[in-house]
């Protein structure tokens, strides 16, 4: 990751949800790029953008079953996603923060060099998290997640897009056919491209605090925090996107 931009600073006096966006090819399984370095490293420098924020990534409970993968996890400080696990780490008291990759597999699917399409509208258990909780919801967008890797054709309605929504099915989460360079060739390979990721911390969406929020008010706050991502990309896309295709 290139570098990571903040436009407010954040308070340590409340929890936070981290909303990351977009998922990437490789979120499901080994955690974004952009994520796993904004949220479980300093390479970013968020302790200090950040002071007394202590964020916690989010990952598949099926990943902490993989034996030293699990470990080191752990020993990053990535959490699992589940409701319980995302309600202990906001309830531990003022500063305490998570970052869930909302997109999920259907958009790792469409990820693609110079495109970011984002499946958020029915996504809205995080934000009924961050009501529950009383937590400010905070969009991030890291321009450059999408470039680093390319995947195989794999439009609605081919033989590969369905194989990889009957994966889904079974499993719960999908495998993009991704891939990027090598130590020896620039096109084949399990390396990601050379691509900067400039991640953009947005302004905090602050919310009023209920145990059972009604649809509507969740939908209220859903709708603020998409135009507050709208706004982050039209803000930053002629200076971090400028090779989009769309």
């Amino acid at each position: 990751v290139d570098q990571g931009e903040s436009e407010v600073d954040l308070p340590a006096d409340k929890p936070y949800v981290f909303g990351y966006h977009p998922h990437g090819f490789i979120g499901e399984g080994i955690i974004g790029m952009g994520a796993f370095a904004t949220f479980a490293t300093e390479s970013t420098g968020f302790s200090k953008a950040f002071p007394g924020i202590k964020p916690h990534l989010l990952t598949l409970a099926s990943n902490f079953h993989i034996p030293l993968y699990r470990d080191l996890l752990l020993s990053l400080g990535i959490c699992s996603v589940s409701k319980k696990s995302c309600t202990n780490i906001l309830s531990s008291g003022p500063g305490s923060a998570i970052t869930i990759v909302i997109g999920g597999a259907a958009e790792s699917l469409a990820a693609r060099p110079g495109t970011a399409d984002l499946t958020l509208k029915r996504r809205l258990g995080f934000i009924k998290v961050a009501i529950q909780q009383g937590a400010s919801l905070v969009p991030v967008f890291s321009f450059g997640e999408n470039d680093i890797y390319d995947q195989l054709s794999n439009e609605k309605g081919t033989t590969i897009y369905k194989m990889q929504k009957t994966f889904q099915r079974l499993f719960g989460f999908t495998l993009p056919l991704f891939h990027g360079r090598g130590l020896l060739t620039y096109n084949v390979g399990l390396l990601p491209f050379r691509h900067p990721i400039v991640s953009v911390v947005g302004r905090p969406i602050a919310v009023t605090q209920s145990d059972k929020p009604t649809k509507e008010y969740v939908e209220q706050v859903q709708a603020q925090y998409i135009e507050e991502l709208v706004r982050i990309w039209d803000t930053y896309k002629d200076t971090y996107a400028r090779e989009r295709t769309r």
